[in-house]
């Protein structure tokens, strides 16, 4: 089966200045994949004629689909629509439908029709009207030559919308598509090339039609598994027995397959094991007990957590033996198993964590430089800790830290 390809456009000279972030693409990327349409190119042009009529010409003789956002607004400056009826030599017109469409908008919210806003329904006469369903600007389906051309509104919702009940189906009664079937395994602890050196006896035993990317970020590695064929649940249970084939490599290290980032994994772990957790976070500012709390339903086993950044709160507030600071500083093993075996006391939970460390950019020193961190972890059971050595950079070291930490409380859940 063909591959159906699509190049995304993106115009306004707003993006390009980086005073909006193009969140359209990324968006528009997933709900492609998801029904067999492979995007090959990503584009950003500035409200310029010349350089659109480009963007169209140069995207038609690659891909099969050119789905385009921005410039559909009411103002000067927003020339996709006049650009559009050029590159397709047609004439620009009011649309009746969408005139209706546009009038009812308006009378709802109680506001005037204006000249400029009626102007919204004119379109190119040789397109099909897109219903905007969120907003006033419709969009536009042009078909040539078997490609295809699709303008939409560059707000967020309104594409969205627009794509979801409009054009995607519409892709899809246009194109026969393939299945693609995306698996994504996500580990933590472990680097890239680590990784990649673990894993390359089944990396290389993959089926042709099976391909893999390797996708890192702060503290993690995506593994994405991805395969293109017609049936989809053979997709499926062939990616399955690949998952399997990979865990005696590198299961320790893997905490889930599917979207849910590390926090929701550990969240769900401490919900169906019914134990409780506090953290007593210095290096983290709190930043652990943000990831911890931004997952669904973590009332359930997350009681609270202290950040005594100062050495007399760590003594006040926590407990923490002043000898203990005075003789192995705050930045030390012996401190962030005090830390946490306290908090555990102090809120009675089934767990404690604790994390203190020299995040930087300053107050490192030959034997403690930036980047020096200690975690813990304590249960009624045991204590465990790890020395971390990270960047020069804070907030880098308070995000690896903090996701550090989950993983150092996954690794030591009970079974």
């Amino acid at each position: 089966m063909r591959t159906i390809t699509a190049e995304l456009l993106t115009i306004g000279d707003e993006i390009l200045y980086g005073q909006i972030v193009d969140t359209n693409s990324q968006w528009m990327s997933v709900a492609l994949s998801n029904v067999g349409i492979k995007v090959i190119r990503k584009t950003t042009v500035g409200d310029l004629e010349e350089e659109i009529l480009n963007a169209f010409a140069e995207a038609e003789t690659r891909a099969d689909i050119i789905l385009i956002t921005g410039g559909l607004g009411p103002t000067s400056d927003d020339i996709t629509k006049p650009c559009l009826a050029k590159y397709f030599n047609c004439e620009v017109r009011i649309h009746e439908e969408a005139l209706a469409e546009v009038t009812e908008f308006f009378k709802s919210r109680g506001r005037e029709l204006t000249e400029i806003n009626r102007q919204q329904a004119a379109l190119p006469i040789c397109c099909e009207k897109v219903t905007n369903k969120m907003g006033t600007a419709p969009g536009m389906w042009f078909e040539r030559k078997g490609k295809v051309f699709v303008s939409m509104p560059g707000v967020p919702h309104e594409m969205k919308l627009m794509m979801t009940d409009i054009v995607v189906p519409k892709l899809q009664k246009t194109f026969q598509t393939p299945t693609i079937q995306h698996t994504v395994i996500r580990t933590v602890g472990i680097g890239e090339s680590f990784l990649a050196d673990k894993i390359q006896p089944w990396e290389q035993s993959l089926p042709p039609h099976f391909k893999l990317a390797y996708l890192p970020s702060l503290g993690e590695v995506r593994l994405r598994l991805t395969a293109m064929g017609e049936n989809k649940d053979q997709l499926a249970a062939e990616s399955n027995r690949l998952v399997e084939q990979l865990r005696p490599l590198a299961g320790e290290y893997i905490f889930g397959i599917g979207e849910d980032p590390l926090e929701v994994v550990l969240g769900n772990a401490l919900c169906q094991k019914k134990l409780t957790l506090a953290v007593a976070e210095s290096c983290t500012g709190g930043y652990l007990s943000h990831l911890i709390t931004s997952a669904p339903g973590s009332s359930e086993y997350f009681l609270g957590g202290l950040v005594p950044y100062a050495y007399d709160i760590k003594m006040a507030q926590l407990g923490v033996n002043p000898e203990t600071l005075n003789q192995f500083g705050a930045v030390s093993e012996e401190t962030v198993i005090e830390m946490a075996n306290l908090i555990r006391t102090k809120f009675n939970t089934d767990i404690g964590v604790a994390t203190s460390g020299i995040a930087g950019p300053g107050g490192g020193t030959p034997e403690k430089p930036v980047g020096t961190v200690w975690i813990a972890y304590a249960d009624k059971g045991k204590t465990q800790t790890r020395k971390l050595q990270l960047s020069k950079d804070r907030m880098i070291n308070i995000r690896m830290t903090a996701i550090a930490t989950l993983n150092l409380i996954r690794q030591n859940l009970p079974q």
